[in-house]
């Protein structure tokens, strides 16, 4: 069963974010709200819980997941990044875009593209996501939380809860975050493409 937390949207309570913490350093797999939708995470090294999104979302072995960062010196960690590349990512973050990037090799194999060797990577908004990450102090892997056959992601905490209480190890409630998706920005090539224009906007990259 999912422990359920309750959290304020903008000033998440530190007991919680830090029993949730010591539950993703224990290998568990929460649902958390961003600036974007309700996401799935665990910790990197977390093989299990990677499968466990995997089955929760039907994803196959092409599906980019995102490393969701507290700020830019860890996103420059795991993915390359170049002068030009760094001051359009740097305008644009923290905020609601996904970009696609060159991994280092920092980020294990099984987290990139298999083909072209990348790694979604973002930097979100939201005050419980950058508390976990603060709290944790290290990326965490993720993904939206949009279950197979849906249209839209779920946007109730509880809801998520009673889907999902066999599955996950705890849920993150504040509120309602959104359906949108992300803006996904691929900059592998150096030069941005867009492959989703979602939350974030997109006409600075255009």
């Amino acid at each position: 069963m999912a422990k359920y937390f309750d959290v304020h949207p903008d000033n998440p309570q530190r007991r919680a974010i830090g029993q949730v913490v010591d539950l993703l350093r224990a290998d568990g797999l929460i649902a958390y709200p961003t600036d974007s939708c309700y996401a799935l995470g665990c910790v990197l090294g977390n093989k299990d819980g990677i499968d466990r999104i995997r089955e929760i979302r039907k994803l196959d072995d092409r599906h980019h997941f995102t490393l969701m960062c507290r700020d830019f010196a860890q996103l420059g960690q795991f993915a390359h990044v170049g002068n030009a590349v760094f001051r359009a990512i740097k305008a644009a973050t923290p905020g609601s875009y996904t970009f696609i990037l060159p991994a280092s090799r920092e980020v294990p194999r099984r987290l990139m593209h298999p083909k072209k060797k990348t790694v979604g990577a973002r930097i979100p908004q939201h005050a419980v996501a950058q508390a976990l990450l603060a709290e944790l102090g290290e990326p965490m892997l993720s993904t939206t939380l949009l279950l197979p056959g849906e249209a839209e992601p779920m946007t109730q905490g509880w809801e998520i809860k009673e889907a999902l209480d066999h599955a996950l190890d705890a849920v993150l409630d504040s509120g309602d975050c959104g359906t949108e998706p992300t803006t996904v920005v691929d900059f592998s090539d150096d030069e941005p493409v867009i492959l989703r224009h979602g939350a974030g906007d997109a006409s600075r990259f255009e």
